[in-house]
């Protein structure tokens, strides 16, 4: 199993995209320039050895199953395979990146993970389609055998929500208002990385990894490392999208 997170790169030879979204865009739905986001999908693929399959994402719970052959572009908001060099892939730039695995290596997913997708249950449709696979495909039809490893997102000191995304949450888990932080009449901040492992708990899967919530993690405030759609789009007109992918080899 391999995996990467992308970051939005440092410098003018890190990618190929013009401001806002310099300098490594992988989103060809932001404004940007095709021919530079296609730059930028073909230095990906390069880098990692594997064909990164780009979603349709929706904000929903589709589950794809990633087969040799199959184009950009199928609407859905998480992927699995079981086959070699195809990366399951999803575009992020404040949401939350989920990458799985099974612990003997046989099959991978990516969950795009947003807080209308979370509440929504992409995580659990995402655990579901393990249990799917044939059994000759993968070494476990038990959450408790998966990884699971939390990308970069908006962070809990950055996320302030209204009622309706607490509410979305809470009325199925009451628990899940510990996520959730007052700051003003009818406004809270969210803390997305901690509803997601809330949720990953809930489901067995013991081994969760990456974002804690701490500082480093959270795409508004960590400027030079991550693209932030809800930072830069008033100010700035725009964002870039970062790529997190799981790949066998």
């Amino acid at each position: 199993m391999r995996a990467i997170c992308t970051t939005r790169g440092r410098n003018a030879s890190d990618g190929a995209c013009a401001a806002p979204r310099e300098f490594f865009n992988l989103g060809d739905h932001v404004g940007d320039a095709p021919a530079a986001v296609a730059a930028n999908r073909v230095r990906l693929q390069s880098a990692i050895g594997a064909r990164p399959v780009f979603m349709n994402q929706v904000h929903g719970v589709q589950v794809a199953r990633l087969t040799p052959g199959m184009a950009d572009g199928v609407t859905a908001d998480a992927a699995i395979t079981t086959f070699a060099q195809l990366a399951c892939t999803v575009l992020m730039a404040d949401c939350l990146p989920v990458l799985f695995a099974d612990s003997a290596g046989r099959a991978v997913a990516a969950a795009h993970a947003g807080w209308r997708g979370l509440a929504r249950g992409v995580l659990e449709q995402t655990l579901a389609a393990f249990k799917s696979l044939p059994v000759d495909a993968a070494a476990t039809h038990e959450n408790g055998d998966i990884l699971a490893w939390l990308g970069p997102c908006i962070g809990p000191d950055a996320f302030e929500v209204g009622c309706e995304v607490r509410d979305a949450f809470v009325r199925t888990d009451a628990g899940a208002a510990a996520c959730f932080r007052p700051v003003r009449a009818g406004k809270f901040l969210a803390d997305l990385s901690a509803l997601a492992r809330r949720r990953l708990a809930a489901q067995g899967v013991t081994r969760i990894y990456g974002n804690d919530g701490g500082a480093a993690w959270c795409t508004v405030t960590q400027r030079e490392r991550f693209f932030s759609h809800r930072r830069d789009h008033i100010t700035l007109g725009g964002s870039g999208r970062m790529a997190a992918c799981i790949w066998l080899q």
